[in-house]
């Protein structure tokens, strides 16, 4: 039995709901990619067998407050996740149930070094 596509940000019906909503909202830069079926050996390695959908907005409150929060719970919906390395706004409650390995990474991390994005991420 084949595995389900596991879309980035979602199955086809999500990506027309991104679409919709992203012209709207002044994304300058879209870029589509199918990623291949070899499972990376990374902890927190983005990639995984489907479809990635990047979008990049320029950083507004507007935009924090109406849109992210709608294409976050596309992407929640549709069984994809956020790329932690272009993220600035990604819950803490997304990024453990997307990469379960973090806890891992935790464990391995020196105490002396804890930025914004892992203190916002793993509390």
């Amino acid at each position: 039995m084949k595995p389900p596509q596991f879309l980035l940000i979602g199955f086809p019906l999500a990506v027309l709901l991104v679409l919709i909503f992203v012209p709207f909202a002044g994304s300058f830069l879209a870029v589509l990619k199918r990623c291949g079926d070899v499972p990376s050996p990374g902890l927190l390695s983005f990639p995984k067998p489907g479809t990635t959908l990047a979008l990049d907005f320029p950083q507004n409150d507007r935009l924090a407050a109406e849109l992210f929060p709608r294409l976050d719970a596309i992407v929640r919906e549709s069984g994809g996740r956020l790329y932690p390395a272009k993220d600035a706004h990604m819950s803490g409650e997304d990024f453990r149930r997307a990469y379960p390995a973090w806890r891992q990474v935790e464990a391995l991390r020196d105490p002396a070094l804890l930025s914004r994005f892992w203190r916002r991420v793993t509390a």
